[in-house]
């Protein structure tokens, strides 16, 4: 195996820090959520909006935060394994604060009526829909590892910083939608009961252990980086890995409500038309 390609200069043009942009791109990511919080309170007082909502959202922000900005991300620039504690926090740690969130109910919440609609139906067409599925979450967020490690894509995300970026983008984005068709807060149309998004999350996890042993043995592994760096970065995957879908499980138990699809049933049959639930979570 070859070295690591190392990252780009510490600063970019100008003289401006790597890490200024992402961290004021973070900053004013907060900086819009309080704002929606603020109005969504305003608007609905009797509703409010949860402060664990807004923890979770803070906590994702931050974690994005440790893995964008030094010493983690000149440490992942320079190794492997920094690389992949980094592809940790920003795919799977973060995504899943962020989700907890619950950032869809928080924009229907504030959107005007008009722009609530829109929404809506946005999330309820079929290319939405595809995308929420477990099944495509799973293509693209652990699917993606395979693709990344096994073929020459990796080292190429190391050649500019317009492919690193993508890179983090798709972690992000991948994870993001993962750990919503498994536990998100939000409505998810297309979303399976919980036997089906366990069974996904089984596959998840078992995907991630066998990529992790094939990196570690260097099994049609393509990845420029010292030996002793690949496996290192195997074992941070596969340990680091376990503890984040333990969370998603735990995280999908504590956000599972009962779909009342039998007591409907029962009503019915009495003649008796049961209630529409509406609630929007908080």
């Amino acid at each position: 195996m070859g070295h690591h390609l190392p990252g780009h200069g510490h600063a970019a043009g100008g003289g401006t820090p790597d890490w200024l942009p992402p961290a004021l791109l973070l900053l004013a990511a907060c900086g819009v959520h309080l704002l929606l919080v603020r109005r969504a309170c305003h608007r609905n007082p009797a509703l409010g909006w949860s402060r664990w909502r807004t923890g979770w959202f803070l906590g994702g922000i931050l974690l994005l935060g440790v893995a964008l900005l030094p010493p983690v991300a000149p440490f992942a620039h320079e190794d492997f394994r920094g690389h992949m504690v980094q592809h940790l926090l920003i795919g799977m740690y973060a995504p899943l604060a962020l989700v907890l969130a619950a950032p869809v109910t928080l924009l229907l919440r504030t959107l005007p009526a008009s722009g609530g609609r829109r929404l809506t139906a946005v999330l309820h067409s079929p290319p939405a829909r595809v995308l929420a599925h477990p099944a495509v979450a799973l293509a693209l967020s652990t699917g993606g590892l395979a693709v990344l490690y096994f073929t020459p894509l990796y080292n190429a995300t190391t050649t500019g910083p317009a492919a690193h970026w993508l890179l983090h983008a798709h972690f992000l984005l991948s994870g993001c939608l993962f750990a919503h068709a498994i536990a998100g807060p939000d409505p998810a149309p297309a979303r399976p009961g919980v036997r089906g998004r366990l069974v996904y999350l089984g596959v998840a996890i078992a995907a991630h252990a066998v990529i992790a042993q094939l990196m570690y043995g260097g099994f049609r592994v393509d990845i420029h980086a010292p030996i002793d760096q690949v496996q290192g970065g195997a074992e941070v995957m596969y340990y680091g890995g376990d503890l984040a879908e333990l969370l998603l499980a735990a995280a999908l138990v504590a956000t599972w409500r009962p779909e009342p699809r039998r007591a409907a049933g029962r009503s019915a049959g009495r003649g008796v038309v049961p209630a529409r639930n509406v609630s929007g979570g908080s």
